[in-house]
């Protein structure tokens, strides 16, 4: 049964009182992520299947966030969730030291797909592990200590990690020891180099980047991490030359250069990996997410021969328990096979050049809160504006309560017309799967429209 199967989901049934012991449950005895606890109301969620989800009350949502943009095939693939079942069957776990089927052939399959010569794979559970693990390889690679790492970016929520990131999420966890130096990636629409083109940007922003080392001592500097595009921060597509001219600032300086594709990668921006739209090679790279489209915690770290040579007689000082755990590689090995052969990746490309990029700026010509339309693939961001001329956010910077109602009106209507939007700061980003039909991008767009009705009422 291919993805095409998917389509015209499930009718939702209804079931008031599961949904609502569900609830209980959840507010009991469930601890969630980013939360005040006291403050939260989630939804009950009955089912999903394809691009949909459905709560007890038989409301349907269209997701246009991919759970947390890693459902690139959907939800219930059934080739996935077959492999799952299967390989539960004859080889449910197994210790991370052995060599087993299922691991061995992800991480041949994963080899084949990314770029250069990144051929080897430690697999972890998750996007941050990876990071975490890939920032430990370059310091004992290097013999150096130091990171840098972009302001508007998110790299996961473990120590280095969350160290890495710059966000608001990370400021609770700030500590000196970390050995972090944040800098400006290139973003036009609120250049911090005052630039007016994209050339512009991406020279200041590399000479921005040569300064930053050279008042820190390159040779201190053991990897500059960078997500290829960043995600949860705003989907800003890095201007022509910069990753190049990155790439090249860290092989004059000996420096490892890590890309961060746990949100871009396996199909999300059109390409296997959004490295690949810049001609780009790391020498490491992190994954996640849309590795097997989220259907078993699965991350890794893709190696270069260079850092991979370092540990053949050197031991590895890390690891983990459950390090390419059968049942996440096997979902792995199905979702590949699945997008080599349902053609997912070519999908997510015509979806963007031919569905969401020109609806998005249809959108923006009529709606005076867009400001700017961004993106690529399945990967888009609308920047919400009070003011298109000032560019002033529709909510301030990091805002909570009453400072992001505008926000909270415009997803409230989203929902309202069956839409599931994904909602940071003054963005609303349209990541939905990368398998999408037509026809459901279609009806997102048309319920995008109506709920920017709503948030064109906040401009002046």
């Amino acid at each position: 049964m291919t993805a095409e199967a998917l389509r015209g989901p499930r009718v939702p049934f209804v079931d008031q009182a599961a949904g609502a012991a569900v609830k209980a449950a959840d507010r009991a005895h469930v601890f969630h992520s980013w939360s005040a606890q006291g403050l939260l109301d989630p939804l009950a969620v009955a089912g999903a299947e394809g691009s949909y989800f459905w709560d007890y009350d038989g409301n349907r949502y269209l997701d246009f966030t991919s759970g947390l943009v890693f459902t690139n095939i959907g939800y219930q693939h059934p080739a996935v969730v077959a492999a799952i079942q299967e390989q539960a069957g004859r080889l449910a776990t197994f210790a991370p030291a052995f060599a087993i089927e299922a691991r061995s052939e992800a991480a041949r399959l994963i080899a084949g797909h990314t770029p250069g010569d990144l051929d080897k794979t430690f697999f972890t559970n998750g996007g941050a592990e990876a990071v975490e693990n890939a920032v430990r390889m370059a310091r004992v690679h290097t013999g150096r200590t130091k990171v840098l790492s972009a302001y508007r970016s998110y790299h996961g929520s473990t120590s280095t990690a969350i160290n890495l990131t710059g966000d608001p999420r990370r400021w609770a966890s700030d500590n000196g020891s970390a050995g972090v130096v944040r800098f400006w990636a290139p973003f036009l629409y609120r250049s911090p180099f005052y630039a007016t083109t994209e050339a512009e940007e991406c020279a200041r922003a590399l000479q921005h980047l040569e300064d930053t080392l050279a008042f820190e001592g390159p040779g201190t500097i053991a990897a500059i991490v960078l997500e290829t595009i960043p995600g949860t921060a705003g989907i800003m597509t890095p201007p022509p030359g910069y990753l190049p001219g990155v790439r090249e600032i860290c092989d004059r300086y000996g420096i490892v250069f890590v890309l961060d594709e746990v949100m871009a990668g396996f199909g999300r921006t059109g390409e296997w990996f959004a490295a690949d739209h810049y001609g780009v090679v790391p020498d490491l790279m992190t994954f996640a997410k849309g590795v097997n489209s989220g259907y078993v915690p699965l991350g890794g770290v893709a190696i270069n021969a260079e850092i991979a040579a370092t540990f053949e007689t050197r031991p590895y000082p890390g690891g983990l328990t459950y390090s390419g755990h059968p049942l996440a590689c096997a979902a792995a090995v199905a979702t590949i096979g699945v997008m080599e052969e349902e053609k997912v990746v070519e999908r997510a490309a015509r979806l963007g050049e031919k569905v969401l990029g020109p609806g998005l700026r249809e959108l923006a010509e009529r709606h005076p809160s867009v400001g700017e339309v961004r993106g690529v693939g399945a990967f888009w961001a609308l920047e919400l504006v009070r003011n298109r001329e000032t560019r002033e956010p529709l909510v301030p910077y990091n805002a909570t309560g009453e400072a992001a109602a505008p926000m909270a009106a415009f997803g409230a209507a989203a929902k309202k017309r069956g839409l599931w939007p994904f909602i940071n700061m003054n963005r609303t980003h349209v990541v939905p799967p990368c398998n999408v039909s037509d026809d459901e991008a279609l009806e997102g767009l048309a319920a995008l429209d109506e709920a920017l009705t709503v948030a064109d009422g906040f401009t002046v």
